[in-house]
């Protein structure tokens, strides 16, 4: 079944144009409420949003849904998406909802689910609420239409969370942080969290107003973190995205540490206290083969899968590993959570560097990452660029040449109509050579 909805993570789209549009939340509302109605207990559903305009409509439209068909609502207003996996299942919740486009524009939004255990709907469930979008829904009785409610210590209880993840023993005291919040989901949580740690924070991207969400802020638009955290001398930076599962980090120089080193710092320490599960990482083909052979050093195996967290998270359950996430800084550590968390990314970093006590700079370099390049190239038309003999034969010689001295990844987008090519190796020139030869084939055969 090829689905019309659903794409890598959730729903998304353009508000007020298909599949964005209140008409159609409701009826996600009522198709994924009538999914989870088991047993005669009270069904609920826990709600998140960020802070984006359309987020009240959003809401409200998938309030009426669920309601229609019995389902009760815990409404929780603006909350990070791992904060709403958090909530789903610590109230015993049969469904959780985050309303959110995560690092897109304000203009987008999105809907993601997440199962009463707090993981994200399989591609079986996804489909399953997909086919009850083509039918009418089956509507509760009067007496039996759900309530909704409002609960207001959600942001204490996630805070709460959030820093039962740092060590007991440490604090923040000393440290000075620079936080951006994206003027997204965690422009509250985020600061509140350092601040009761003992950090002196400096807070960025905290005045949402429904149209400023990650506008020239937060993990996608580092610049005015780099710039602050130089400027006020400050020991460290940490970027969310919009919905705050994602976290980027500055050192005190300004420079950027990418989820690749993230990952590395986070599951090395974990060895170090032998509490690293699995035999490695798990993370996307996107990874730097730096991060590869910085684990293989250390007696650890990179496990890599297709671009995407949730690729990421299912092999991890898969395979009992504990660290894993994108070089775009998706880090997910199931010993904490069940889906990417910024924040309680952030901490396990900030605790590192307390215990370390050396510069963020001395720290977060784990490895000197390979020279990495990647372009797009447009094709029109319906056909696989890819299947030509043409471009086979480049890839080929190209996968010949960079043998044992560098990595090749090329795969159709998901999204729009682009060959994306990246290669990494120990010779920038010969990386960049390669993929212009690639891009070249795919431009002669598209």
């Amino acid at each position: 079944m090829t689905r019309k909805f659903f794409g890598t993570d959730g729903i998304r789209g353009t508000t007020n144009t298909e599949p964005m549009t209140a008409e159609t939340a409701l009826r996600v509302g009522q198709a994924a409420g009538a999914h989870f109605l088991r047993g005669d207990h009270r069904h609920r559903v826990v709600i998140g949003k960020d802070t984006r305009l359309s987020g009240y409509m959003m809401e409200s439209a998938m309030v009426a849904g669920f309601t229609s068909v019995g389902m009760d609502v815990v409404l929780v207003g603006p909350m990070p998406t791992p904060a709403v996996a958090m909530l789903t299942r610590s109230m015993r919740a049969d469904l959780g909802v985050m309303i959110s486009a995560s690092h897109n524009p304000y203009a987008d939004n999105g809907i993601k689910l997440f199962g009463p255990d707090g993981y994200k709907l399989s591609d079986d469930a996804e489909r399953s609420i997909e086919r009850r979008l083509e039918k009418q829904p089956k509507l509760a009785k009067s007496e039996l239409i759900g309530r909704a409610r409002r609960i207001d210590d959600a942001r204490g209880r996630y805070i709460h969370f959030a820093k039962s993840t740092f060590p007991e023993h440490l604090r923040l005291d000393g440290l000075k942080v620079v936080v951006d919040c994206a003027n997204g989901a965690a422009y509250h949580v985020a600061p509140e969290a350092l601040w009761e740690l003992g950090a002196e924070v400096i807070p960025l991207g905290v005045s949402p107003d429904g149209t400023n969400i990650n506008d020239g802020c937060g993990s996608t638009h580092p610049d005015l973190l780099q710039q602050t955290v130089v400027a006020s001398g400050a020991d460290i930076g940490l970027a969310l995205d919009g919905d705050a599962d994602r976290l980027i980090v500055v050192d005190e120089t300004g420079r950027l540490i990418d989820g690749d080193q993230l990952m590395a710092l986070i599951a090395l320490g974990l060895k170090g206290r032998d509490e690293l599960r699995g035999d490695g990482v798990v993370a996307t083909v996107m990874s730097n083969l730096g991060l590869e052979r910085k684990l293989s050093s250390a007696g650890l195996k990179l496990h890599r899968t297709a671009v995407g967290d949730r690729y990421v998270l299912e092999h991890m359950r898969k395979s009992g590993c504990n660290v894993g996430g994108e070089q775009s800084g998706h880090i997910i550590l199931t010993d904490h959570s069940t889906t990417g968390d910024g924040l309680v990314a952030g901490l396990q970093v900030l605790a590192a560097l307390v215990e370390a006590s050396v510069p963020a700079s001395t720290l977060l370099r784990q490895f000197e990452p390979l020279p990495q390049l990647l372009k797009n190239v447009r094709f029109t038309g319906g056909g696989e660029p890819l299947e030509t003999d043409g471009v086979r034969k480049r890839i080929a010689a190209a996968e010949a040449e960079l043998e044992g001295r560098g990595r090749l990844v090329i795969r159709k987008s998901g999204t729009e109509p682009l060959i994306r090519v990246m290669a990494e190796g120990d010779d920038p020139a010969l990386v960049e050579r390669l993929v212009d030869d690639i891009c070249e084939a795919v431009k002669a055969a598209a």
